[in-house]
C-alpha cells in the first residue's frame, strides 16, 4: 500500500500545479491516500488559493487517476468549515484534517490540519432544541409509515429515507460526529460494534421486506431523546418566502 499512496501523492503533484496554477497549499484526502483505494477510487483535493471570487468544486480524470477537487480561499474554506460543522457532517474538515499537505505554503496548510483536527476533537454541538425537534418529527413520520401492513417494496421505500435520519440521531444524539453513506456504518462500528450489528441487521431485514428489528431500534432511540414528537410540531416559513402569483386575481 505505501507504494499506491506514494504513486498517487507523486502524480498529483504535476496535477495541482498544471490545473490549479497559482495555489498556496493543497490537501489530498480519501481511501487513496489512506491505503485503503480500489480500482473504482479517486483522490479528494481540497485546493486553497489566497483570494478566489468563489469557491466551487470539480472533478477530472489525469492519467487515468479521477480526482474530485474542492476549490477555495481562505475564507470560502472557513464558511464550508461552518457549515459542516453545523450540520455535524465534517466532510470537508475530515479531508483536511487527515489529507496529506501538498504545495508551498505546507506552513499554512499545516495550521489549518492542526485547526481542523482540533475542531473533530471537540465534538459535535449538542443536539437539541429546534434540531433535534426536527430529527425527531422526521423518524416519527418515517417509524409511523413502518406500522401495520406494508407490501416489500413499501418497506424498503421507508427504510431508506430512514437510514440518514437515524444514523444521525444515534450518532449526534451521543455526542459524536455523524457521516454520509459509506462513513455512517464505520462511525456507528467505531461508536459501538453491538450497536451498528443491529443497526445493520435491522436494515438488512427491512430489504427482506420485514420492518420488525427495524422498528423496535428506531423506537428505542426516539425514546432516548424525548420519544416520538408529531403534536405540536410548527416550523415557519421565511418572510420573505413570497413570490407575485402568476395566477390572475385580488385577494380578499
Amino acid at each position: 500500500m505505501p507504494k499506491q499512496i506514494d504513486e498517487a501523492l507523486r502524480m498529483t503533484g504535476p496535477v495541482l500545479s498544471g490545473r490549479f496554477d497559482g495555489y498556496s497549499f493543497a490537501f489530498a484526502a480519501g481511501s487513496i491516500i489512506r491505503g485503503e483505494g480500489t480500482e473504482n477510487s479517486d483522490i479528494d483535493l481540497v485546493v486553497v488559493f489566497e483570494k478566489l471570487d468563489r469557491a466551487w468544486r470539480e472533478s477530472f480524470v489525469e492519467n487515468g487517476l479521477p480526482f474530485e477537487a474542492f476549490v477555495h480561499d481562505l475564507e470560502t474554506l472557513n464558511w464550508f468549515f461552518e457549515r459542516d460543522l453545523n450540520s455535524g457532517h465534517p466532510l470537508i474538515v475530515h479531508m483536511v484534517a487527515s489529507g496529506r499537505i501538498i504545495g508551498p505554503g505546507k506552513e499554512n496548510g499545516r495550521a489549518w490540519q492542526s485547526h481542523a483536527a482540533q475542531l473533530l476533537e471537540d465534538g459535535p454541538p449538542e443536539l437539541a432544541g429546534q434540531e433535534l425537534d426536527a430529527l425527531r418529527y422526521q423518524i416519527t413520520d418515517l417509524l409511523d409509515d413502518l406500522r401495520g401492513e406494508r407490501s416489500g417494496a413499501e418497506i424498503r421505500a421507508i427504510a431508506s429515507q430512514l437510514y440518514q435520519p437515524l444514523a444521525d440521531l444515534i450518532l449526534l444524539g451521543r455526542g459524536t460526529w455523524s457521516g454520509k453513506g459509506k462513513w455512517i456504518p464505520r462511525l456507528l462500528k467505531q461508536l459501538d460494534n453491538e450497536l451498528f450489528e443491529t443497526f445493520d441487521l435491522g436494515f438488512k431485514r427491512a430489504a427482506e421486506g420485514r420492518a420488525e428489528e427495524l422498528y423496535r431500534l428506531t423506537d428505542a432511540e426516539l425514546a432516548r431523546k424525548g420519544g416520538r414528537y408529531f403534536d405540536g410540531d410548527r416550523r415557519e416559513a421565511p418572510l420573505d418566502a413570497r413570490k407575485t402569483s402568476a395566477v390572475p386575481g385580488r385577494s380578499r
